[in-house]
């Protein structure tokens, strides 16, 4: 009987932020300005960089591949979200479910690793500035992107290859999307090496990422300390602080989800953490980017002019 119960089940039931419905629309009206400021922050940081002559260097190279990341990261999940606020039948196809998760997944561990190259660029721009159009060409940028994506991608099919094999006793995942600590409340296969799969995984891109991370800007801070001109200095600081705040958020809310013991997950907690990196940071990276960058606001400014003098 218990098989055929499986057997019988082709979806799941997300149980999504909240079952208040004095929230509801509060958060609908909510979400959906952080869904929308989302995309046109994202989508205009990347076609501002391919308009833009003078930001076709490595730097905007890898900033616009992270609003790519960033922007398919929220549109797998905010969009359900969203409709799942205002729906009674919270419902998601195991195929669809799966590829959510498959998505999110790739999302997350593509910008681990995007934001280490980054860091690793800003170190080579700022500590090696003669060196540097030597070490990051064309082609280095290439393969650096190549060898991320596909890295997100191993690792997504590995992790929900192992987490959709699993026998699932229960059908109500109690979350807003398809992520791993609630998939394995739910199910009734022993979990072991979904666990220990997952604390590899995630332990060896934090020992690969935080260690270039933390290298890259102890040397930038040290190199920017040793600088003569005060202006220098702040402009370099400036451009560096924005990219270590974007570090900073993303890092510290990723780690505490999935480098905790099993038994320290609490859901209803995580579904916070989760929902500021999932559809928040991706609001902030485009601002934390160009608020603080002369580069962005001027090749900006360039633009607007030109289009309104052939108005």
């Amino acid at each position: 009987m218990e098989a055929r119960n499986r057997t019988l089940h082709k979806e799941f039931t997300l149980l999504g932020l909240t079952d208040n419905p004095v929230l509801k629309v509060p958060l609908f009206t909510l979400f959906s300005v952080v869904y929308i400021s989302t995309v046109l922050g994202n989508i205009g940081i990347i076609t501002l960089i391919k308009m833009a002559p003078r930001l076709h260097t490595p730097m905007y190279f890898f900033l616009s591949h992270l609003s790519f990341v960033d922007l398919c990261y929220s549109s797998d999940i905010a969009p359900k979200m969203l409709v799942d606020l205002l729906c009674k039948r919270k419902r998601i196809s195991i195929p669809g479910c799966m590829l959510q998760f498959f998505i999110f997944c790739t999302c997350a561990t593509t910008e681990i690793l995007l934001l280490a190259v980054m860091a690793y660029d800003r170190y080579v721009a700022v500590c090696q500035p003669l060196h540097y159009a030597i070490i990051m060409t064309k082609t280095c940028c290439f393969w650096l992107m190549t060898g991320v994506y596909t890295t997100g991608c191993v690792h997504s099919m590995i992790e929900t290859g192992c987490t959709f094999r699993l026998s699932f006793c229960q059908w109500e995942i109690n979350h807003f999307y398809c992520d791993i600590p609630p998939l394995l409340k739910m199910s009734c296969t022993d979990t072991f090496i979904n666990e220990v799969v997952l604390f590899i995984c995630a332990g060896f891109f934090a020992v690969v990422s935080l260690p270039v991370i933390l290298f890259s800007y102890v040397m930038i801070i040290s190199t920017i300390l040793q600088m003569h001109s005060s202006e220098g200095r702040r402009q370099v600081f400036s451009t560096c602080m924005s990219h270590f705040t974007s570090v900073a958020l993303f890092f510290g809310t990723l780690l505490y989800t999935y480098l905790r013991p099993p038994s320290c997950y609490s859901l209803e907690q995580d579904k916070a953490v989760n929902l500021f990196y999932s559809t928040v940071i991706p609001m902030l990276n485009p601002l934390i980017y160009s608020l603080r960058n002369k580069d962005v606001k001027e090749a900006l400014r360039t633009i607007i002019v030109r289009k309104v003098t052939t108005i």
